[in-house]
């Protein structure tokens, strides 16, 4: 369990994330990801990263219960800035970032994705910020580098979710294929990224983030600031107790999940519960 680095061909390097069971990252896990993404980008002998993950989906985005269980800012704090620095060094990885997506990718998986150079997704994958009804706010920074703006808003606001299939008609997913050709169709683009000159494909990543037209860290630190507020609000930590509640109410694992327990589907409650703990800081 947690976030590990491969290099099965030169020139290539493999960071798995594993934090079952659904990959929601505890606070230490998004600084990993950071610390492991960094590490890869700065060796020289590596020209293409690959980002994968373990399990039925690739992101369940933070890890809620962590936060509700732990007293104070701190859970929520670390969370912010671990987001942060997950998201940035994605994007400044010195190298591309091909980003194998399957199952899930909610939340902070958006974060990551969207900041990836590539991505590659099996045909049971999808896409969505379920931000609203986690009593969360951020990542539309990303998502917009996904889908269009007005789809970005909608699929935002309602916290909807958009399949693999429809990304790739947007032109934002590189392939689609079968779950079990996922692994093989990633490295297929990485090798073929991997065989550039490495001087050259670092300079092409450095000027491609210089003509953006959007700086992802500032925009995705000025949505912090709201998701702030509405943490000192109070209805952030009311949403986020009502989620965990839903969660621990339903069957135990050894039950087969239904569809609508999948971390992606819309079943978690409608509005806050009528309980709440005292107000805590940021999220994602």
């Amino acid at each position: 369990m947690g976030v590990s680095t491969t290099s099965p061909e030169e020139g290539i390097a493999v960071i798995t994330v594993d934090f079952p069971p659904v990959n929601a990252l505890p606070v230490q896990g998004w600084y990993d990801v950071a610390a492991a993404v960094r590490a890869a980008g700065s060796d020289p002998g590596m020209r293409c990263v690959v980002l994968t993950a373990t399990g039925r989906g690739f992101n369940a985005g933070a890890d809620i219960k962590e936060m509700q269980r732990t007293e104070g800012y701190t859970a929520l704090v670390g969370t912010n800035r671990g987001c942060y620095e997950a998201f940035a060094a994605v994007y400044d990885c010195e190298v591309p970032v091909v980003a194998a997506v399957q199952g899930f990718c909610v939340g902070g998986g958006i974060g990551l994705v969207g900041n990836a150079d590539a991505i590659v997704a099996s045909d049971d994958a999808t896409f969505g910020l379920p931000e609203l009804d986690r009593g969360a706010l951020g990542a539309a920074t990303h998502l917009a580098r996904l889908v269009p703006q007005h789809l970005m808003r909608t699929l935002y606001y309602t916290s909807r979710t958009v399949t693999a299939d429809e990304l790739h008609r947007h032109g934002s997913v590189w392939r689609v294929v079968p779950r079990e050709r996922l692994h093989a169709a990633a490295m297929e683009l990485a090798r073929e990224i991997a065989a550039k000159d490495g001087l050259l494909i670092r300079l092409a990543k450095a000027s491609i983030n210089g003509i953006d037209p959007v700086d992802v860290r500032r925009s995705y630190r000025f949505e912090q600031g709201f998701t702030f507020e509405a943490n000192l609000s109070g209805i952030s930590d009311r949403y986020r107790e009502a989620f965990v509640s839903s969660q621990e109410s339903k069957p135990s694992k050894s039950s087969k999940p239904s569809k609508s327990s999948e971390p992606h589907k819309s079943s978690q409650p409608s509005g806050p519960s009528k309980s709440s703990k005292s107000s805590k800081g940021g999220l994602r």
